[in-house]
């Protein structure tokens, strides 16, 4: 279930990305639902603060970039941050 859920994600990014780069680009942004929750400089500092209120899985940690050099997809797991 959480393998559709990020490809559902990704696939909001693909769907928005000239947008994210207008606002984001060199951001990481974090995906859920369908909606940018957080914006951070670091892609470790966005997965570690975005799962202190999110369990991992459940949302897309994106490094914004125009183009196709982003379309790289790190899934992280609940063991990775104990």
């Amino acid at each position: 279930m959480a393998e559709s859920t990020l490809k559902s994600e990704f696939q909001y990014y693909l769907d928005h990305q000239d947008e994210m780069v207008e606002k984001y680009n060199g951001k990481y942004i974090v995906i859920k639902n369908g909606q940018v929750i957080g914006v951070y400089d670091d892609q470790f500092v966005a997965v570690s603060e975005t799962q202190k209120h999110h369990k991992l899985g459940t949302f897309l940690v994106q490094k914004v970039t125009a183009g196709k050099s982003a379309y790289t997809q790190t899934f992280h797991s609940r063991a990775a941050f104990r």
